[in-house]
């Protein structure tokens, strides 16, 4: 009998995106209080651009760890820096997709302000939920 997908059965099996999603909720509010120019409307919206923001950073981690791969396995000088421009293509450009995103999906409910103010968050984001996931990896966390 084939198991049925349910989002339970996905939580379960997946217990450090959920923390990941608590974690971004969590610096996301207190950029929201302390940052001027991040705003948004309610812990409703802060929630849902917090799992946004999950979906678009594993894209972002995904595509700078293949580009990291051809990176390394690069023979010639020519390949390193082609792999070398994507990446930072993908870095930089992946702050602007965050942008557009959050502003295509909600408007004027929420803003992450510009470029710099987004690029900051980005790295708090991650440092946050790199913490939690390190401080978390004696337990059940994976």
């Amino acid at each position: 009998m084939a198991q049925r997908r349910t989002a339970r059965g996905w939580l379960k099996a997946r217990p450090a995106d959920v923390v990941d999603v608590f974690v971004y909720v969590v610096v996301l509010n207190l950029a929201v209080e302390y940052v001027p120019n991040v705003l948004s409307e309610g812990f409703t919206l802060t929630l849902l651009t917090a799992l946004l923001l999950k979906v678009a950073l594993e894209c972002v981690i995904w595509g700078k760890s293949a580009i990291l791969g051809r990176l390394r396995a690069a023979t010639t000088r020519r390949a390193k820096i082609v792999a070398g421009v994507c990446l930072w293509v993908v870095a930089a450009g992946s702050k602007f997709v965050v942008l557009e995103l959050v502003a295509l999906v909600f408007s004027d409910a929420v803003s992450l302000g510009g470029f710099w103010s987004v690029t900051l968050l980005v790295l708090v984001l991650l440092a946050a939920r790199g913490g939690v996931r390190r401080l978390l990896a004696d337990q059940t966390l994976r």
